[in-house]
C-alpha cells in the first residue's frame, strides 16, 4: 500500500500513537511563546487602539496605514465592484442566497412556549446578540467564501452592530480584497477595516478610534489570529473556539469510487501544510486503489499546494485502516473532524453513529467544496476535535435565549411544598416568605 498517503493500522497503534494521531494544531494555538506574544500585542491594542493597530500592520502586513485610514472607504467599495469578475460576483450572490435561506430555516424555531404541569408555561424567547466581530482572513489567498460563511448567519439574526477586519493583501498598499469587499456590500456590512489578524481581532474586542468594539469575536485564520481569541476571552469578550489548521475525514467502503475519493481527499488538504485529510476504512483494498489516484492528482497540483497536500496525507493525516464500520464509526467520533463525509454503502446507517463532527455530507455527490461554497450549510466548523463541544457557525452562534415562565395561582400552590423545602434546606427564609406570603393571601 505504497503511496503518498500515510497508513495506519489502528489495531496496532498503542495508546500514545493513537493520541499523536488525534492530536492536531492545538500545540501552535497553545505555544507559550506564541501566547505571551499575542498577549503583549492584545495589551498594545487595547491601550493605544489605532495606533497600535497601525503599527502591527507595519511590523507583520509591511505596510504603512496613516492612522484615520483603517476604515474601508465607500470608494474602495465602488472600486470592488468594478475589479471583481462578473462570474464571481454571481457566485457570491448564489453562496449568500443558499445561505441566507438556510439560516432563516434555522431561526424558524426560535420562541417556544409548553405547559409543563397545568397552569404552568415556560419557554424561551430568542433575540440576537448585541454586537459581532468577524474576522476574514486574507494571508494564503481570497476567501470571500469565509465572508458569506460568517456575515450572512449574523445578518440573519438580527445581529444590530456587525464589524468586519479583513487584514490586507499581501504585497499591497493597505487594500484588502475586493472579492470580501462585495460580500460586505451583497450583505449590507460597511464597517469593515484593514488590520493585522491578531490586532484585528484585539480591536474588534475592545474597540479603537475607528473600530467598534464587538461583544462576540470570531472567524477563522492563523494559529496567532486563534490565540488573540482566545486571549481576548479572558477580558470578557466572548469567542469562538474555530482553530487554525483545515481538516477533513472521509469514512468509505469498497462502494467508494476511487478517483472521486482521491480528489476528495485533496480538497481540504490543499489548505496549508498543517491541514489534516483523513480516510477511515475497513477495506485494505480501498487504501491501496486510491494510493496511485491520489500520487496522479497530487503531481497535477501546482505548488504551493502540493506541498500542502501531500504534508496533509502524508504527515498529518493518511489513512486508518480499521476492524469493521462500527470501528470507523468509533475512530471518527474520536477524531472529531471539522469537515466528514461518507461514503459508503449504507451513508444513513453511518451518520446515525456519528455524533462529532463540524459537518457530515452524505454520498460523492455532496464533495467538501460544494459545502464549503454553495450549499448553504455552515462550513466555519470547529477544529481540532472541538467538534466535540461546539458546532458551526450558523445564525444560534449569533443569538441567545430569554427564559421565560408563568405560574398560575393553582400552578404555584402545587410547587410550594418543594419550593419550601429546598428554601428551608439551603437556610434561605426570603425565598420562603415569597411562597408564604401568596399562600396566605390564597393566590
Amino acid at each position: 500500500m505504497t503511496g503518498p498517503l500515510a497508513v495506519h493500522r489502528w489495531a496496532d497503534l498503542d495508546a500514545a500513537g493513537r493520541a499523536a494521531l488525534l492530536e492536531r494544531g492545538l500545540r501552535d494555538v497553545f505555544d507559550p511563546a506564541l501566547g505571551a506574544s499575542i498577549a503583549e500585542l492584545v495589551a498594545d491594542v487595547r491601550a493605544r487602539g489605532d495606533a497600535a493597530v497601525c503599527d502591527a500592520l507595519a511590523r507583520f502586513d509591511g505596510c504603512r496605514v496613516e492612522l484615520g485610514g483603517l476604515r474601508i472607504t465607500d470608494a474602495e467599495f465602488a472600486r470592488a465592484q468594478d475589479e471583481v469578475p462578473a462570474p464571481v460576483q454571481a457566485a457570491i450572490r448564489a453562496a449568500i442566497d443558499h445561505s441566507r435561506r438556510f439560516n432563516e430555516q434555522v431561526m424558524r424555531h426560535g420562541d417556544w412556549r409548553v405547559e409543563l404541569d397545568p397552569g404552568l408555561e415556560v419557554g424561551e424567547k430568542r433575540t440576537a446578540i448585541a454586537s459581532a466581530g468577524l474576522f476574514v482572513p486574507s494571508g494564503k489567498g481570497s476567501f470571500p467564501s469565509v465572508l458569506v460563511q460568517i456575515g450572512t448567519p449574523a445578518v440573519v439574526a438580527g445581529v444590530p452592530a456587525i464589524g468586519v477586519v479583513v487584514p490586507p493583501m499581501p504585497g499591497g498598499d493597505g487594500a484588502v480584497d475586493p472579492a470580501v469587499l462585495v460580500v460586505a456590500a451583497e450583505l449590507g456590512l460597511r464597517d469593515v477595516f484593514r488590520a493585522n489578524g491578531p490586532a484585528g481581532v484585539a480591536a474588534l474586542a475592545f474597540g479603537t478610534e475607528s473600530i467598534p468594539a464587538c461583544r462576540k469575536v470570531l472567524g477563522p485564520g492563523s494559529p496567532p489570529v486563534a490565540a488573540a481569541q482566545l486571549e481576548v476571552q479572558r477580558h470578557g469578550v466572548v469567542g469562538m473556539q474555530i482553530l487554525a489548521a483545515s481538516e477533513s475525514l472521509i469514512l468509505a467502503d469498497e462502494t467508494a469510487d476511487l478517483g472521486l475519493l482521491a480528489a476528495d481527499l485533496l480538497n481540504e488538504a490543499e489548505h496549508g501544510a498543517d491541514s489534516a485529510s483523513v480516510l477511515v476504512t475497513w477495506r485494505e483494498a480501498v487504501i491501496s486503489g486510491v494510493q496511485p489516484e491520489l500520487e496522479r492528482r497530487l503531481a497535477a497540483l501546482p505548488e504551493p499546494r502540493r506541498g500542502y497536500a501531500a504534508s496533509a496525507i502524508g504527515q498529518v493525516g493518511g489513512a486508518i485502516l480499521v476492524r469493521d464500520r462500527a470501528e470507523a464509526i468509533e475512530v471518527a467520533n474520536l477524531y472529531a473532524p471539522e469537515h466528514m463525509q461518507i461514503a459508503t454503502a449504507d451513508d444513513e446507517a453511518v451518520l446515525a453513529g456519528i455524533e462529532h463532527a463540524g459537518e457530515v455530507l452524505l454520498g460523492q455527490h455532496t464533495p467538501f467544496s460544494a459545502g464549503n461554497y454553495l450549499i448553504g450549510i455552515p462550513a466555519t466548523l470547529p477544529t481540532s476535535g472541538y467538534a466535540r463541544v461546539t458546532s458551526g457557525v450558523t445564525s444560534l452562534a449569533f443569538t441567545k435565549t430569554i427564559s421565560v415562565a408563568r405560574a398560575s395561582a393553582d400552578a404555584l400552590a402545587a410547587l410550594a411544598p418543594d419550593i419550601l423545602a429546598l428554601a428551608d434546606h439551603e437556610d434561605f427564609p426570603a425565598h420562603a416568605a415569597v411562597i408564604h406570603e401568596r399562600l396566605a393571601r390564597g393566590r
